[in-house]
């Protein structure tokens, strides 16, 4: 490419396009930050590679398909390479055009397994700064990134069970319950993690550990339902079941599967989507075994109406909601930085919700309002604690997970209500696609906010820095700035 258009192209990027995302890392690269020999096909497949490394942690880590496509083709840019990405639900392709002399490179990776480690994430986020900042090789990134993959957890994954047990019993605050029936959720999740940890070593798939999950998080509850009717207890039973069905579904992808159907990736999106329901439907099972167990044994719960239905006060539940993004947080190994923003997240959502329950509005309308500013605040917090915006997002909205309307279908199905049960479900869904599009909507407000600082470079020529002209008595604008050159080291 001739220097003319590779600066015709620098001009167009800084000046032409109007998206500005809430972190330097997911700012489009369209610029050459280094000229690379497209002849040496051994420099161009190292540089596919660690773009397609870089996509296979991201869309491990629950990223949609299309903020992931953008960011494998940001760093194969970056390195002076146009390709073209395509990202499905299990697998990355990438491939890096030559000339008309020269065959394509391509490099493809499959995404065998999901996992929960926002410190990977975070760290391959700033893996990603420095390569569009021009500061790492592609050999050093490749290193960087081996050992991103290879390393342990940042601790011990009892401090993770013991997150998902801190999240079960904040949650069963959240839902008005009291103290002692936290402690039990709070046994009662340490347990289902424990049991299913062992479980997942065996080989057992995970549906069939969501369904011994749906069954634990039931069998407390009916064990304490009777021992309050033999001591004389006001128990509602129903909370600590409740708060081990969110814990459940808390680690399901439906936002990224909502965001990949809004974004225009359809097929990930199904696939995703659909993974959601089975997961899902083995909690489903999971729970109306123990019921039914229970009914059979003559230790069935009281109906859910019959229960009564009440939330915790609006401060309570603020201070739970906090506390249930927090310990979303650590059971999904994030980095310490991310725990405060995923608390103030947590704790923004559950006021946002809980105020508009409280005036009248239905839930469904309540939480994805609450989800709309969870994505906004969460996208400007995780500009500030520098992390993903997707880790303060999932966090924010997980103390909203739709718990109580899958457990009110799941008991009118038992008692053979199936129209009733049927709305609760649906309601259920439409509640769960209102927290995943809201907080895409927010995170495209966060995004669009403003334009953070953007560093670009073209072969020998000083990078320039583009940055907002604060000055006052002056509209804002971007404005060039040269670079020295001791400031490009």
């Amino acid at each position: 490419m001739e220097l003319h258009e590779q600066v015709g192209r620098l001009r167009d990027a800084v000046f032409g396009g109007r998206q500005a995302t809430v972190d330097t890392a997911a700012i489009p690269a369209v610029s050459l930050l280094q000229p690379i020999d497209l002849t040496d096909e051994a420099a161009v497949t190292e540089i596919l590679d660690v773009a397609v490394t870089v996509g296979e942690i991201l869309l491990d880590a629950g990223t949609g398909a299309i903020d992931t496509s953008a960011q494998v083709r940001m760093v194969a840019s970056a390195y002076g390479l146009d390709a073209e990405v395509d990202v499905t639900y299990d697998s990355i392709q990438i491939w890096a055009g030559r000339g008309r002399t020269l065959p394509a490179v391509t490099a493809m990776r499959r995404v065998t397994k999901r996992s929960l480690d926002y410190t990977r994430l975070g760290h391959v986020d700033g893996v990603v700064r420095r390569i569009v900042d021009g500061r790492l090789a592609p050999d050093e990134a490749s290193e960087r990134l081996a050992e991103i993959v290879s390393a342990p957890h940042p601790y011990s994954r009892w401090v993770a069970v013991l997150g998902w047990a801190a999240m079960g019993a904040s949650i069963t605050f959240l839902v008005g319950g009291s103290a002692p029936i936290a402690a039990v959720s709070l046994a009662t999740t340490a347990l289902i993690y424990a049991i299913n940890r062992g479980l997942g070593r065996l080989g057992l798939p995970f549906f069939f550990q969501q369904v011994v999950g749906g069954f634990f998080a039931t069998l407390p509850a009916i064990v304490v339902y009777r021992l309050s009717i033999a001591f004389d207890w006001d128990v509602e039973p129903y909370r600590m079941t409740v708060a081990g069905i969110v814990v459940l579904l808390a680690g399901l992808s439906l936002v990224g599967s909502v965001q990949d159907a809004i974004t225009g990736a359809p097929v990930t999106a199904a696939a995703r989507f659909f993974e959601v329901l089975v997961f899902t439907g083995g909690v489903v099972a999971g729970v109306g075994l123990a019921l039914k167990v229970g009914s059979q044994l003559g230790a069935s719960l009281p109906p859910l109406d019959q229960s009564g239905l009440s939330f915790a006060p609006l401060p309570i539940a603020v201070l739970a909601g906090g506390a249930t993004a927090t310990a979303f947080g650590v059971a999904s190994y994030a980095q310490r930085r991310a725990l405060a923003a995923s608390f103030l997240s947590g704790g923004v959502g559950a006021l946002v919700a809980g105020g508009m329950m409280n005036t009248g509005f239905g839930p469904v309308v309540a939480s994805g309002t609450a989800a709309v500013v969870v994505g906004f605040a969460g996208g400007l917090l995780a500009r500030r604690a520098v992390v993903p915006p997707i880790i303060v997002a999932v966090a924010g909205i997980t103390p909203l997970v739709p718990g109580l309307a899958v457990y009110r279908a799941i008991s009118q199905i038992l008692e053979d209500q199936t129209s009733a049960a049927l709305s609760s479900m649906v309601s259920a869904l439409a509640i769960g696609c209102s927290l995943a599009a809201g907080v895409t909507l927010g995170e495209w407000m966060a995004r669009t906010a403003r334009r953070p600082r953007i560093t670009m470079s073209l072969g020998d020529i000083h990078r320039p820095r583009v940055v907002l002209d604060r000055r006052r008595g002056r509209p804002r604008r971007l404005r060039v700035v040269d670079a020295e050159p001791e400031d490009l080291a």
